[in-house]
């Protein structure tokens, strides 16, 4: 019913919204000199604020057209390697490049945003990488047919494109996947699989959040499973391919963390406004380019989302050392002995705490000291760690240096 009631209320304003923007972009190209006016001006941003403030649920492009490697700026391509029914494993070609590069698989967080929110954190990797992304599809468009996906089949997923990158190559995890990217190598290294990583990177993940509880760690933990179950999965209304599949939808998290900073977000709305009117174009585009992207929002299955609840936030099982694969496996994080870890966290990190990425390490008794790293970037918060100009300038020659140390 929410999520009728939701689609119902966004096709409501979406004429609405139609309006504004063409009145925006006509108004600015019809009335020349009579734009310039003060009245005009806030008029016409009044009409470019609102129009932009609407969310969408298809994957935004990742506009990587060009990257530096070396002294040179290179072409890039995005190629589908693998086309699975939850997601795909993209990879960003870069054919004048002859020298081979380390082969890296980003693990991309499934949490109500598209891949396309590590866009800087990809083109910054292409410099000195072959780079894949687990590129996930919005599970309102995923039929019935194709059956649930789990917290395992995530799992699963990353061991299936490891080996589409084969021996040899590396891994690095950005956030919620750091739990199930742990797993995939746990469960590769005790296999002596040959595409088990040669370095696996998680950065602001939430390993073990017994570690410092944020409020984010607390909204998870407030409710028992079963009132996450009732109260927030919903069946994919008929109009989608993925009608009757039932969902954890992408408007709910995005509701969940504005909640959380909603001042913040009023702020920059405010922003971009005077921004708009005072003609800071470059200043405006800045905002709007952040919101776009944060306002392109996919479903989660919802197979997926409670049995993460579940198994990482409320039960802890992998840093309690009690986590089953399948059921039937148990997951022996000490039986990684021949991939060297690099953990990272933010020290402002209101989502993933300081100490709860870390926590790796004592879960991976069997690395040797030299194969393991901890970095601590100052000054930044989640998104900090993995996007911005300190992820660029600190954060990734801690990453670049683990490859090369190990390719």
């Amino acid at each position: 019913m929410l999520y009728r009631g939701y689609q119902a209320f966004s096709d409501l304003l979406a004429p609405s919204r139609f309006a504004a923007g063409a009145a925006a972009g006509l108004g600015k190209r019809m009335l020349g000199p009579l734009a310039q006016g003060q009245w005009i001006r806030r008029y016409l941003a009044l009409n470019e604020v609102y129009a932009g403030a609407k969310l969408t649920h298809k994957r935004p492009d990742y506009a990587i057209d060009r990257v530096m490697v070396g002294n040179a700026e290179v072409d890039v391509f995005e190629e589908v390697a693998l086309d699975l029914p939850f997601g795909n494993l993209l990879h960003f070609t870069k054919p004048d490049v002859q020298t081979p590069q380390p082969r890296m698989l980003v693990v991309a967080p499934l949490s109500g945003h598209f891949a396309t929110l590590l866009r800087n954190t990809v083109q910054t990797l292409l410099r000195d990488h072959d780079v894949y992304i687990m590129d996930w599809k919005n599970a309102r468009d995923v039929p019935l047919s194709e059956g649930r996906f789990g917290f395992d089949d995530y799992v699963d997923y990353i061991i299936r494109f490891m080996h589409e990158l084969g021996p040899g190559a590396h891994m690095l995890a950005v956030c919620q996947p750091c739990v199930p990217a742990m797993v995939a190598t746990a469960l590769m290294a005790e296999d002596r699989d040959p595409c088990e990583p040669r370095s696996l990177t998680l950065l602001g993940g939430p390993v073990d959040t017994r570690v410092s509880p944020t409020v984010v760690n607390e909204l998870a933990t407030n409710n028992p499973y079963s009132w996450f179950e009732k109260n927030v999965i919903f069946k994919v209304p008929r109009r989608y391919r993925g009608r009757g599949r039932k969902v954890y939808p992408g408007f709910l998290q995005l509701t969940a963390f504005m909640s959380m900073n909603s001042g913040r977000h009023w702020e920059q709305q405010r922003r971009l406004y005077g921004h708009i009117v005072a003609g800071e174009a470059e200043a405006a585009a800045k905002i709007q380019d952040f919101y776009e992207e944060y306002f392109a929002v996919l479903d989660l299955a919802a197979e997926f989302y409670l049995e993460t609840i579940d198994k990482v936030f409320q039960r802890m099982l992998l840093a309690k050392g009690e986590l089953m694969y399948r059921d039937e496996r148990k997951v022996d994080c000490s039986a990684i002995r021949r991939t060297a870890l690099l953990t990272v966290e933010g020290e402002r990190d209101d989502i993933c705490a300081v100490g709860q990425t870390a926590a790796a390490h004592a879960l991976c008794s069997g690395l040797r000291p030299h194969l393991k790293r901890h970095h601590l970037q100052l000054g930044v918060g989640h998104y900090g760690v993995f996007s911005g100009s300190k992820w660029e300038t600190q954060v990734y020659p801690q990453v670049r240096n683990m490859v090369l140390a190990m390719n």
